[in-house]
């Protein structure tokens, strides 16, 4: 007897960072008879955006029993739907884990109109839109409408409303069970040389223009001329070209600089277990794994007061400007027992659930497997 096809096909264009955490995270709850993987490496993302559906046109398989379609939304799926007409016979998924209608540009004469296009186009192929946060989802739908005016010739209308019916958020599953946790407890640490010990700061973040390494550096550097004692970390994903705004950031700020560059995964989650406050300085952020995964490790959370933030931190948690951002910093590197209480009491009541994958793969599982039989 012939053994079943998989009936379920999974798309990413983009297979590296938390593109390839959530799709990773899916499949273990998943026999390996159920579904396909097709994939390309997560690099030039442009290329893969413009032209990732004609490639997985030509790679899926034409004899196949595929009843779900699930991609992220760097594919362009009416593309792909145009090119291989039968994947539309498909329930198709496609998820956002960011979109490219809000994507902080450096000039505006920069943008790509033709990536939110497909964006767009995408939702009205799919039948199912998922984003991963309210934020995400809302300022999509909000920004649909004045996208296409930007077309000069005509206009098109109630884009929005056909695509609103089909969205949803499920947030991004982060599988916390494989993480070590470290929990200060008790009313602070007790030892007297602690009120001695300064605090240990990290951005994980992408070193590029949309997490704001400039302000990183501007908070950094007052703070060090602040005359108070800290260390940082400044990690995460790093691409073609150090930003312009770490040009000479070992000389400004010296010792206090512990680590400058990528970390693999095992060192990295060392260090956020012997870090404090976790900090970014985000001008386009849609859910932050990386805060969320350091926030876990027994990380203090500190975010601005806009993007998916206020969506998921304690208003506290939150600033409006690179001086309160600097005011709080400051404080807490002043008083590290108070800062650790502080800490404490924050871990008391901040609630990891919403956004663990124990709680969210099984909903993920349920849209992949609904009306299989």
């Amino acid at each position: 007897m012939a053994c079943a096809k998989p009936h379920i096909l999974i798309i990413e264009p983009f297979y590296g960072g938390s593109h390839k955490q959530l799709i990773n995270t899916l499949i273990e709850g998943l026999s390996t008879a159920d579904y396909e993987l097709f994939s390309l490496p997560a690099k030039k993302w442009h290329w893969r955006a413009r032209t990732s559906a004609l490639y997985f046109s030509q790679l899926i398989p034409l004899d196949h029993e595929y009843r779900v379609l699930f991609a992220s939304s760097v594919l362009s799926l009416a593309e792909l739907i145009g090119i291989r007409p039968d994947l539309g016979q498909c329930r198709k998924i496609i998820y956002f884990h960011e979109n490219q209608l809000v994507y902080p540009v450096q000039e505006v004469k920069q943008r790509d109109c033709q990536y939110g296009l497909n964006e767009i186009l995408s939702c009205l192929a799919a039948d199912i839109v998922l984003f991963n946060s309210q934020f995400n989802r809302t300022s999509f739908l909000d920004n649909v409408q004045p996208f296409l005016n930007i077309q000069p010739d005509f206009k098109v209308r109630q884009i929005r409303e056909k695509i609103e019916k089909k969205c949803h958020v499920l947030y991004f599953p982060i599988n916390f069970n494989s993480m070590p946790k470290r929990r200060p407890t008790g009313n602070g640490d007790s030892d007297l040389d602690l009120d001695q010990e300064c605090l240990h700061l990290i951005w994980p973040h992408r070193w590029e223009h949309d997490k704001n390494p400039m302000l990183l550096v501007e908070v950094l550097c007052e703070l060090n001329r602040s005359d108070v004692n800290f260390k940082v970390t400044i990690c995460g994903e790093s691409y073609q070209e150090v930003p312009a705004a770490f040009e000479n950031i070992r000389e400004k700020l010296g010792t206090k600089l512990v680590h400058f560059g990528h970390l693999e995964r095992e060192e990295y989650v060392r260090t956020l277990l012997a870090s404090d406050i976790v900090i970014s300085t985000a001008d386009h952020e849609f859910f932050g794994v990386a805060m969320l995964e350091a926030t876990f490790c027994g990380c203090y959370p500190i975010a601005p007061n806009k993007l998916v933030y206020p969506e998921i931190y304690p208003k506290e948690n939150l600033y409006g400007t690179s001086n309160s951002l600097v005011k709080k910093l400051r404080n807490w590197c002043r008083n590290p027992r108070a800062f650790r209480r502080h800490r404490n009491q924050f871990f008391e009541t901040f609630n990891f659930d919403p956004y663990s994958a124990e709680q969210l793969v099984p909903k993920y599982l349920s849209l992949l497997n609904r009306d299989i039989s």
